[in-house]
């Protein structure tokens, strides 16, 4: 029996994994050991999420959190290395880009591990995200690169990898297989206050967060869609929580606690429009076929923008205000999937075993 490690930490990376979990797990010839770095510590960030999606309980925990961007992933890199060691395992899976993603690569790169790198090739060419520095150093030491779009894989093929021994792949997107799974799971938040139009925003990433300017502006034009146009419901990110505090900005919205994958499947179900810093909520949005205003400079998913399900606003309070008016009444719904349609985790189980 092959032995694969797979290494997560942050929210996103529990949902895509428990769908790749249950395929390997079908496959009599892999065995699968999970390592959950801590990344995300909160209990409502993480392990709702195993509670919730029936992901297998991790076979090491680090409880790795709350430092720098470098502190953490050199501390992951000690722990991690630790475990590689001992386990000796044929290959290590590796999700998206976080601080996570990038110490597992690194860790098995220098003891010669194949890295498998689930949803390869993304770029927002804005080296000022620690999340593009990740990608790509991830993306540089893999062996086995699974892409989810072609946009991707042409990303790859410009940087040059098509000249490398590495195995470049379009299986789709592995989010999609989740959300469509879990769908029927869905659940509303308790503490959702019935309404019948509503707009779904989160707001977490630290390019918004941390910038006094940015995060007033943003929640200057929330402030405003939440009096003038539609409810706003957003889920508090404790990072967000912390930087409203700090900066002495009020958030004039229905607020709720971090839900779990299943309440947010729920709450894209039912909404009438997504407002997200979030890379994988822009997908999430077009999965459940609603239109999306991201609140970023740029973004990975640039397929979306080109179909029309998608609009980057910068943060100032009135063009984010114009993005909502103008997709407020935007209908997707005849739009056909370009993620793979619910296949992607299938197909990488079986490359898995024709590969390693």
């Amino acid at each position: 029996m092959k032995k694969i490690i797979t290494i997560i930490g942050a929210r996103p990376q529990f949902i895509k994994a428990s769908v790749v979990s249950d395929a390997l797990k079908k496959n009599k010839k892999i065995q699968e050991i999970i390592i959950h770095t801590g990344q995300h510590f909160d209990s409502n960030m993480s392990d709702i999420f195993f509670n919730e999606l029936t992901i297998p309980m991790p076979d090491y925990t680090l409880n790795i959190h709350s430092s720098s961007h470098g502190e953490m992933t050199a501390n992951m890199l000690i722990e991690i290395e630790k475990i590689l060691i001992l386990e000796k395992p044929k290959a290590v899976i590796v999700y998206g880009d976080t601080n996570s993603t990038l110490a597992g690569a690194l860790a098995a790169s220098k003891l010669h591990i194949p890295i498998i790198h689930i949803e390869a090739g993304l770029r927002s060419f804005n080296m000022g995200m620690p999340e593009e520095i990740n990608r790509i150093l991830t993306d540089n030491v893999s062996s086995i690169l699974f892409c989810p779009t072609e946009t991707a894989v042409n990303n790859l093929q410009k940087e040059g990898f098509s000249s490398r021994q590495v195995k470049i792949i379009n299986v789709g997107d592995v989010m999609e297989d989740s959300a469509l799974y879990f769908s029927q799971l869905a659940k509303k938040p308790s503490e959702f206050k019935s309404m019948k139009n509503f707009i779904l925003a989160t707001l977490h990433r630290a390019e918004n967060t941390d910038n006094k300017n940015r995060l007033s502006e943003i929640v200057n034009a929330l402030n405003h869609i939440h009096k003038n146009i539609y409810p706003v419901v957003l889920p508090l990110h404790p990072r967000t929580n912390k930087m409203l505090k700090q900066h002495k900005l009020h958030l004039d919205v229905h607020l709720i606690e971090p839900v779990g994958y299943l309440q947010m499947l729920w709450l894209l179900q039912n909404t009438n429009l997504v407002i997200t810093d979030s890379g994988g909520l822009q997908k999430e949005a077009f999965f459940f076929k609603k239109p999306c205003v991201t609140v970023r400079d740029q973004t990975e998913w640039i397929e979306l923008i080109e179909l029309g399900v998608n609009t980057l606003s910068d943060t100032k309070s009135e063009n984010i205000i114009k993005a909502v008016k103008g997709f407020i009444n935007t209908d997707i719904r005849y739009i056909n999937s370009i993620y793979g349609g619910g296949t992607a985790a299938k197909k990488i189980a079986n490359e898995i075993e024709k590969l390693l």
